[in-house]
């Protein structure tokens, strides 16, 4: 009985252990591409189009974290929701929300931009 007694300790240990350095790994890539520099795109000579690529680098700055993030995965990175998820150890309905989520507060934030510009 003390045998499985003490493996039950140990188990659990291990589990707590693994579970603070998945959300360590998961922080410090929230981190890595919050402070990423802003420059997403090339440089352009149409002000219509550097303004609105200026509006959109603000726009994402203004999401949550967890937003930016999978936006940015999705978006400039390609990766597929299950990438996603599996790189953010997140749900993958959650990682589809946050997209969710993140693209209809970018649409309302450039929305107006994009009606003077078009």
């Amino acid at each position: 009985m003390r045998d499985a007694r003490a493996f039950l300790i140990r188990f659990a240990h291990n589990a707590a252990i693994d579970l603070m350095r998945r959300r360590g790994a998961r922080q410090k890539y929230h981190e890595q591409l919050a402070a990423e520099p802003a420059q997403l795109f090339a440089p352009t000579s149409d002000p219509d189009e550097s303004a609105f690529r200026a509006a959109l680098t603000g726009a994402l700055g203004e999401l949550p974290p967890e937003q930016r993030t999978v936006v940015h995965l999705k978006l400039w990175e390609g990766l597929t929701f299950e990438q996603i998820a599996a790189a953010l150890d997140v749900p993958l309905n959650t990682a589809a929300s946050r997209y969710r989520y993140g693209l209809d507060k970018l649409r309302g934030r450039l929305r107006p931009l994009y009606d003077e510009i078009k």
